[in-house]
């Protein structure tokens, strides 16, 4: 199984993803329940451009179960396709319930979007900002850091 799935994953990374897909549904017809192979089926589709069939198979994945990383890959993306299909409160529920699971700078970026989709451009600034804070190496970022978090939790105040 592992070979086949490699060799996937590689179909996919070279970008023959209805290569990748096809094999990854005939080792899903031998191992139903495998939560890695749905996670990896999933991700073909979305490189494929068909979001809507993504969906099943990361519901699939996550509910079969994944390591940690899978996991985080998983939440991302089926919060970020349900985001893309405009399905907003879906992609909301998704990303909040994969940031209580992990604490994940993608994850809160992808939700910040979602937050801007449904309407809470402060509270996705607010989010967006502190990112940038804590990742930035840029020097004159780091200079005004506090100033920029300080400022993300009222953008609309004034002095």
């Amino acid at each position: 199984m592992e070979d086949r799935m490699s060799e996937a994953i590689e179909a996919r990374k070279s970008g023959n993803t209805v290569e990748s897909i096809r094999i990854l549904k005939e080792l899903i017809a031998e191992h139903p329940e495998s939560g890695s192979l749905h996670y990896q089926c999933a991700w073909s589709h979305d490189a494929s451009g068909l979001e809507e069939e993504a969906v099943e198979y990361y519901e699939k994945a996550l509910t079969y179960g994944l390591d940690e990383e899978e996991s985080i890959g998983a939440y991302t993306g089926l919060g970020s396709t349900y985001r893309a299909l405009g399905k907003y409160e879906k992609s909301k529920e998704v990303l909040e319930d994969g940031l209580k699971r992990h604490r994940d700078r993608a994850l809160s970026v992808f939700y910040s979007m979602t937050l801007y989709n449904l309407g809470e451009p402060k509270k996705a600034m607010e989010l967006l900002l502190g990112q940038l804070c804590d990742t930035s190496s840029d020097e004159s970022i780091q200079s005004y850091a506090a100033a920029i978090n300080y400022y993300s939790r009222d953008l609309d105040r004034t002095w």
